[in-house]
């Protein structure tokens, strides 16, 4: 077989041609560009492009607020940052069209929805009602002088114990039923009952059940566990969003048929510089009741006080002289006054225990008697 032989020029001629031939096919075509996806980007994007953030993230936060303050918030959502993606910068490409973008699918995160806030009865409730310009009821006198005219005025309430607490329970409480002396004015239930309740101490041993979500109040007067169970001497329950009384005739776990929890004082908005609402307080006889209370201890008379009856502290006595939270206590007794709830020991407004509280500073307020009040008439004051 013949093999084909050129001279060295013509192959050093043929090799040049050859190594020209490669440099320009690399010089028109060049390579292609390569992107590198950083955190939070999309993959997929061609230089030049911003990459769509992947979602903001909602944080749902509950307000532990201090159940029956005024307006309790539920929730409330917040946004996250957004993320920003950046892309690596890359050669420019030449002459080359990459495919089309299609883009990663997102799952939006959840959106924490707040719920309405819960408010210790509406604003338009009488335990909410400004009364200090309501008129002197005629037979004011006579029903402070039944209380106890040289009697002090006394907080029920302080920093080792005393006073009436409250539970915070929720949809999810453990619920138990509940045998009842009174059974013909108690609402059945099952109440939420927490596995170790807070019990006021004393003979009354009030239990309250607050469920803040859904703005829902369960109260029990004299309340003791019985093996797996629980009896107690009456109870009764409140839709805080509504204005309803007991039926008429009715107790609660307040000898008035009324509601306890609107009428204490505690901490927190005592702290807050206001408390708005009416309070709560006792005397040694009652006979009858007038609204909103439901309930009576005693045939009507005219020479008790009525449960119900609403009593505020006279605008012309001088408070200045008492400490920071006691003179807070003072104006809403001016202001809003105090409800006549239960038989007890003369002018002892009912409170929340709380370590907090500065037992020195309220000691002050006995220094005020049944002189410094007066009775209010509240025949023209209804609920709404």
């Amino acid at each position: 077989m013949r093999t084909l032989r050129g001279s060295p020029r013509l192959i050093a001629v043929a090799g040049a041609l050859l190594i020209g031939v490669i440099v320009v096919a690399v010089t028109l075509f060049g390579g292609s560009a390569s992107v590198t996806p950083q955190p939070g980007g999309t993959i997929g994007v061609s230089p030049g492009q911003t990459a769509s953030p992947s979602g903001i993230a909602l944080n749902a936060t509950a307000a532990t607020t201090d159940p029956g303050a005024t307006d309790i918030a539920l929730a409330s959502a917040t946004a996250g940052p957004t993320a920003v993606a950046t892309i690596a910068p890359t050669a420019t490409p030449r002459a080359i069209t990459l495919p089309p973008i299609t883009p990663k699918p997102v799952t939006p995160a959840p959106v924490a929805t707040a719920a309405a806030p819960c408010y210790v009865l509406p604003s338009s409730n009488v335990w909410n009602r400004d009364i200090s310009r309501l008129a002197v009821q005629s037979n004011s006198d006579a029903m402070v002088g039944a209380i106890g005219i040289g009697k002090v005025l006394h907080p029920d309430f302080d920093a080792v114990g005393d006073g009436i607490p409250y539970n915070i329970v929720t949809s999810s409480t453990p619920t138990s039923n509940v045998t009842f002396q009174y059974a013909d004015e108690s609402d059945p239930g099952p109440y939420p009952i927490p596995s170790n309740p807070r019990i006021e101490s004393g003979s009354d041993r009030h239990m309250l059940l607050l469920d803040i979500g859904r703005c829902k109040l369960w109260e029990l007067y004299d309340a003791h566990k019985v093996g797996s169970g629980w009896a107690a001497g009456s109870g009764a329950f409140f839709d805080l969003r509504s204005h309803a009384l007991r039926p008429d005739g009715w107790t609660s776990a307040d000898a008035a048929g009324l509601p306890i929890l609107p009428g204490l004082v505690r901490y927190e908005e005592v702290a807050s510089g206001s408390i708005n609402h009416a309070i709560r307080f006792t005397a040694p006889a009652t006979c009858g009741y007038i609204y909103p209370a439901r309930h009576l201890t005693a045939a009507p008379c005219s020479n008790l006080p009525p449960m119900g009856l609403r009593v505020r502290l006279k605008a012309s006595v001088d408070i200045s002289g008492f400490g920071a939270h006691a003179q807070v206590v003072l104006t809403a007794l001016k202001r809003y006054g105090m409800i006549l709830a239960d038989n007890g020991s003369p002018w002892f407004i009912s409170g929340v225990p709380d370590s907090r509280w500065n037992d020195d500073e309220f000691h002050q307020i006995q220094n005020l008697t049944g002189t410094d009040f007066e009775v209010v008439d509240t025949s023209s004051l209804r609920n709404g």
